[in-house]
């Protein structure tokens, strides 16, 4: 019976850490799975009286919507990954705002986020890893990478200091696409 060198064995087992490693970096069969998820936008119960009340009063002459009003919108642009779809905030009837993503259509991945940021969208591979740079709200994990979902906005968000949405990979600091936000 031969002997195996103890080099051969320590190599073998190197090359399966480091193995284990990339798959859980890189997470590839997530290139060939996908999430989709179809979230109709949300509606709000109707006020109470006592916080109809409370509720700030609309100037003389004018009325406060009944159902939800977009404030903004955008159109996605791809950038590490090929991504479509549509993005609009949104103003529900009892004041709470949603960023709400339509028809999205990108590459599923590790640790997406949705994040809404203050940078600018810039086409192709200069656009990839911006949105860090600056000033960013993260709304929490991209639900699906497909369909349409609708993340809360912080009720104190200052929207005019934001200009983009992105889908950002966290584990790699890459966005995969964006959009740039067109107040309506």
């Amino acid at each position: 019976m031969r002997r195996r060198k103890p080099w051969f064995v320590a190599v073998l087992a190197l090359g399966l850490a480091l193995g284990g490693v990339g798959l859980y970096l890189f997470q590839p069969w997530t290139l060939w799975t996908d999430r989709a998820v179809h979230e109709s936008l949300p509606s709000t119960r109707p006020a109470t009286e006592q916080e109809a009340g409370d509720a700030e009063r609309p100037e003389p002459g004018e009325s406060r919507p009944a159902g939800p009003v977009t404030l903004a919108s955008g159109e996605f642009i791809t950038h590490e990954h090929a991504t479509r779809g549509m993005v609009r905030i949104v103003e529900l009837a009892d004041g709470s705002r949603v960023l709400r993503l339509e028809g999205l259509d990108t590459s599923n991945g590790p640790d997406l986020k949705v994040w809404v940021t203050d940078a600018e969208v810039l086409p192709g591979r200069d656009g990839w890893s911006v949105f860090d740079d600056g000033a960013y709200l993260d709304l929490g994990e991209l639900k699906g990478n497909k369909g349409s979902h609708n993340y809360a906005l912080p009720a104190d968000a200052d929207l005019d200091a934001y200009t983009s949405v992105s889908i950002w990979c966290d584990r790699f600091d890459v966005s995969f696409g964006a959009a740039e936000l067109a107040r309506v």
